[in-house]
């Protein structure tokens, strides 16, 4: 009898006798037989003709190849394109300075530190004391004022004041001062070295004795970097300074370059037997004039303003070394100190100008700060260092603020270096003045600020809205500048 499984029709059924019946009959056997064909066509690989006419055929993978030999071709062109501009570009070269061309200047008379004599400890040890500190404000090089007596002769000069300390005190000042990093110059100014040898006028001029020849070499061997004269001391002449610079060139290395420097007191240096650019260049290194001329009482700010005009506008060849000279009011002292630090040539600070007292006490700090932000400005950038200077007249037009024609009017000039620019502004009066937008259409319109005489402005800014406040001074440096 036949066995009849209920289920799906897909089923088949057995036999009695245990044999399945045909395929085809109504009773079949379960669909079990694999897909082989299927199987077999699922993993059948293509061949190489097959892939290539899938991607499109021989021509694609031409097409393909060029493609990326053309980009790296196109990459090459781009790099040589650009080495080439890199190398044609015009560049300007940064001179090689010597170092009283980089340095801050800081002239310094031991006498200044009177609580000596209290605890026993000489004057000239503590302007060994003062080394590091010089050093952190920028300072790269001290003139030593008063070291020796006026009334010192030829003969001892190898002495020092012994009421400022003894030989072996100054002998470690100099080694505390090569290793602080601060080169040491000995003032000789107003010495009378040459009155003992001359028995009339004509022999004044005769050269050095044997005896300075030797003070000048025994310092020199001691490490001193130079020597300072007056344009109005009888060593200053065509002879000596031959004589003295020959001294002087003996002790100079590359690495230790040893200098004479002459200051000048006057408008202009006294005339000698040789060109003037064998004074400055040959014969004397630093040429240091006073920016402001020496008066008997302090200068008002509008004096003021006019000498510093004066002196910014006068045709200058190679810049001198500059320091303040004639009384500066209180108000403006900050802003001459901007002066100094952003003209062109070496500055020279007086003791005391860095941390000059000021009338609000909020702002006691402000000078060392504001000192020490010069500084280190004017070693960083270049064009405070050797950027050309443009003077920039305002020609008295300033927007509408209530000035009347007898207001000082501001200053400014310009240091650039390549594409670097950067703008001083000065204000030496007592009223704001807001600049003119028209006042120099050539200029960039905004900047960022550098410093400023109150250390309150910072960040970007733009000289269409910039207001200079009274006895201010302000540095900026500007953006790209077509007039490079």
């Amino acid at each position: 009898m036949t066995l009849k499984v209920e289920g799906d029709p897909g089923y088949g059924s057995a036999s009695a006798g245990g044999r399945f019946t045909d395929l085809d009959s109504s009773e079949t056997v379960p669909l079990l037989i694999p897909d082989t064909e299927q199987h077999q066509h699922t993993r059948k690989h293509l061949s190489r003709e097959e892939l290539e006419k899938c991607a499109g055929g021989p021509e694609w993978k031409k097409f393909r190849s060029r493609l990326v030999l053309c980009f790296w071709i196109g990459w090459l062109i781009m790099l040589c394109a650009a080495i080439t501009i890199i190398i044609q570009s015009p560049r300007m070269e940064s001179p090689s300075l010597h170092w009283w061309q980089r340095d801050v200047f800081y002239r310094l008379h031991p006498t200044l530190f009177m609580d000596a004599d209290s605890d026993e400890v000489s004057r000239i040890s503590r302007v060994s004391e003062q080394l590091l500190y010089l050093k952190s404000l920028g300072v790269g090089a001290v003139i030593l004022e008063g070291l020796f007596r006026h009334d010192i002769s030829p003969t001892n000069l190898t002495e020092i004041d012994q009421s400022l300390g003894t030989l072996p005190q100054f002998t470690r000042l100099i080694t505390e001062s090569r290793k602080a990093g601060v080169r040491v110059m000995l003032d000789l100014c107003e010495l009378d070295l040459f009155e003992q040898e001359s028995g009339n006028d004509t022999d004044v001029w005769s050269g050095p004795s044997e005896y300075i020849q030797y003070s000048l070499r025994y310092w020199l061997e001691h490490g001193i970097s130079g020597f300072g004269i007056c344009d109005t001391d009888a060593a200053f002449s065509a002879k000596t300074l031959m004589e003295w610079n020959v001294l002087i060139q003996e002790f100079s290395s590359q690495d230790d370059e040893r200098i004479l420097m002459v200051r000048q007191t006057g408008n202009t240096l006294p005339a000698l037997n040789v060109s003037s650019i064998a004074v400055n260049g040959s014969l004397v290194e630093l040429v240091t004039k006073s920016l402001i001329p020496p008066t008997h009482h302090p200068l008002s700010p509008s004096e003021v303003a006019e000498a510093m005009e004066a002196s910014l506008q006068m045709p200058q060849g190679n810049w001198p070394s500059w320091t303040v000279g004639g009384g500066v009011p209180l108000e403006l002292q900050r802003a001459i100190l901007v002066l100094i630090m952003t003209l062109p040539g070496t500055p020279i600070i007086k003791y005391g100008d860095e941390v000059n007292p000021v009338q609000d006490l909020d702002q006691v700090n402000q000078p060392l700060a504001l000192f020490h932000s010069l500084s280190q400005s004017r070693a960083r950038e270049e064009a405070l260092h050797f950027g050309r200077f443009t003077f920039l007249s305002f020609n008295h037009s300033m927007s509408s603020s209530g000035l009347n024609s007898t207001a000082t009017p501001p200053l400014a000039f310009l240091r650039s270096w390549g594409c670097v620019h950067f703008l001083a502004l000065f204000n030496l009066g007592s009223e704001p003045h807001t600049l003119d937008p028209d006042w120099a259409p050539s200029l960039p319109e905004g900047g960022v600020f550098v410093t400023s005489t109150g250390l309150d402005r910072y960040g970007p800014v733009s000289l269409r809205s910039i207001k200079i406040k009274p006895h201010e001074a302000i540095v900026i440096k500007l953006f790209e500048s077509d007039n490079s």
